[in-house]
């Protein structure tokens, strides 16, 4: 049963779309697809309640009061959408569970070193061996200062960089309807479809 983590000690960044939209894509794949959430705002958990039941279904974490995963019986596939400020045991805790863990990075200064820093640290940190770690920029916008900052600093990590999703409202609308890329027809998220084929090829183990 595979596990990714959706992480970033940073806030805003877009952890909470990643994971709805990596819940959407198992889902869809067919798989028995848990979304769970460990920030107190529980914004995973609010978008689920938004989620049309004739769409291929998501089940919600069970958390106890330890902050323990409990899998519902028949899952195979796990997302687990973690909260800003995320360091110390609770890092600990998530790289137990984790088998891949997904870094969002928006094209500022003020995320890219907090970011590095959070890399290095899950590096160092027991079982990093047998989790894949990758990053994939997030609300990146073509022909700024800012993301040709990023794509410099991308360029000097050890850990794959799935590539760079563009800032557009598609997300913005499906997730108000409890929806992700991967509900609708491939159409109409032509763009966004195309952005996330590597992210996809890499949760499938493809590269």
């Amino acid at each position: 049963m595979p596990v990714i983590v959706v992480a970033n000690p940073k806030g805003g960044v877009g952890k909470s779309t990643l994971s709805s939209n990596v819940a959407g894509y198992w889902a869809n794949q067919g798989h028995a697809v848990m979304l769970g959430d460990i920030d107190r705002q529980q914004s995973s958990q609010l978008w689920l309640t938004l989620r049309p039941p004739n769409l291929a279904p998501i089940t919600a974490w069970n958390i106890d009061q330890d902050e323990i995963a409990k899998p519902p019986k028949g899952t195979t596939h796990v997302v687990l959408d973690t909260p800003a400020g995320l360091h110390g045991k609770k890092v600990d805790a998530v790289m137990k569970l984790a088998d891949l863990v997904l870094i969002p990075l928006q094209a500022s200064v003020f995320d890219i070193y907090p970011t590095r820093e959070f890399i290095a640290d899950l590096v160092g940190r027991k079982r990093s061996d047998k989790v894949r770690i990758a990053v994939v920029g997030n609300r990146i916008k073509d022909h700024t200062k800012a993301t040709e900052h990023l794509r410099e600093f991308l360029a000097t990590l050890d850990v794959p960089v799935l590539g760079l999703l563009r800032d557009t409202q598609n997300y913005a609308h499906l997730a108000a309807h409890g929806l992700t890329l991967f509900d609708v027809a491939p159409g109409k998220v032509e763009k966004d479809l195309a952005q996330w084929a590597p992210i996809t090829q890499w949760l499938d183990g493809k590269v």
